[in-house]
């Protein structure tokens, strides 16, 4: 929906009424993503949903219908041949008529976005629920109802995870919103791009914490100034592998605060200068791998380099949390879990030893 924002967001101050057409899910080698739009007022259409493979079909029902509609299209259709995907893909798209009646929180939507101000739109799309129902979620607050308490809370906890994680796609649910069933079916649209995780030292455990940086949703950088070391036929998960001096390349990208700093180097001409730069940065996460006698060493090389002590009280070392890891991927399971655990404002004990509700707000 970014991509037409400025063209609705003309017709929707103007009070007139249009229709929205969005890529809800696809299967198999469809051209455009889940979150791809297009919007349908009178002959103007802007934006696409197939590349040009359905639009003439999906212009007709957006122009056509009164209530929302989740519509497949693809090869399994009848008509395959006259609006099918021509690459054999198939795609769900939800069309529904929108106005200032219908989507009453779309200028505080087109304000966050313009702010940067993360924001994810949660549709029920099909299953026992009314299609169409609209909950706007925020990392604080939330506006709207999907038609009971229950599932919007439940709603409310995946679209701030998925946001945290910059994920959008489909969740399914019970009729009240039991997460163990599956019979309704929300699309949460997240507004916000992947977090960074940065992770330095070409080691084993760099290759695992990449693995598992992935699974939970990072855009993953592995950095390194060793090109023997940093390949990408070694980092296969990661993103991108960089080979440069690590306090050198993390100075020339941004950080902000969903960033995770991971560094796994545990060798002072890397990790120290590199330290430097992290705990000076707006990075929300800065753990540095190696034992109790290393991160003391650490500590005093970097006093000696003119380090603050409230700089230094933002680094996390020994890394991770205490689960008795010794694998890289056991080691990798633990910073995964002290970044959950940061992230949401757990306490890191077994389920069994708390009261209360099991998700946090953050």
């Amino acid at each position: 929906m970014r991509d037409v924002l400025p063209e609705i967001m003309h017709w929707w101050n103007s009070g007139l009424r249009f229709g929205l057409a969005t890529v809800v899910s696809t299967f198999s080698s469809a051209p455009r993503p889940p979150g791809a739009a297009m919007a349908v007022h009178g002959e103007e259409v802007v934006g696409s949903v197939s590349g040009g493979c359905v639009e003439g079909a999906v212009y007709e029902l957006a122009s056509e219908t009164d209530v929302p509609v989740l519509q497949r299209y693809g090869v399994t259709d009848d008509d395959a041949f006259t609006v099918g995907l021509t690459c054999g893909g198939i795609i769900d798209i939800l069309v529904e008529p929108v106005s200032r009646e219908t989507f009453p929180e779309l200028g505080e939507i087109a304000g966050s976005l313009a702010a940067h101000e993360p924001v994810a739109i949660a549709t029920v799309i099909s299953g026992p629920g009314r299609v169409g129902a609209r909950r706007v979620v925020w990392p604080g607050r939330s506006s709207g109802t999907l038609g009971l308490e229950r599932l919007d809370e439940a709603v409310d906890d995946d679209a701030r995870g998925m946001l945290a994680q910059g994920l959008t796609g489909v969740r399914h649910y019970g009729g009240q919103g039991e997460r163990r069933l599956d019979d309704l079916a929300v699309f949460v649209h997240s507004f916000a791009p992947p977090p960074r995780m940065l992770v330095f030292g070409a080691i084993d455990f760099a290759a695992a914490m990449a693995r598992a940086g992935k699974f939970l949703g990072y855009h993953v950088t592995v950095c390194d100034a060793r090109p023997i070391f940093a390949t990408a036929r070694r980092f296969p998960e990661a993103d991108e592998v960089v080979v440069k001096w690590p306090h050198d390349y993390l100075a020339s990208v941004t950080v902000d605060e969903r960033t995770v700093i991971c560094v796994l180097t545990h060798d002072p001409k890397f990790d120290v200068p590199l330290l430097q730069v992290a705990l000076r940065t707006d990075a929300g996460y800065v753990g540095a791998m190696g034992s109790r006698r290393t991160h003391d060493d650490r500590l005093v090389r970097l006093r000696e380099a003119g380090m603050t002590e409230a700089e230094l009280a933002r680094l996390r070392s020994p890394i991770g949390l205490d689960l008795g890891a010794r694998t890289p991927e056991e080691t990798a399971v633990s910073i995964a879990a002290e970044l959950i655990q940061l992230r949401w404002g757990g306490s890191g004990k077994p389920l069994t030893e708390t009261r209360g509700r099991i998700h946090h707000d953050g």
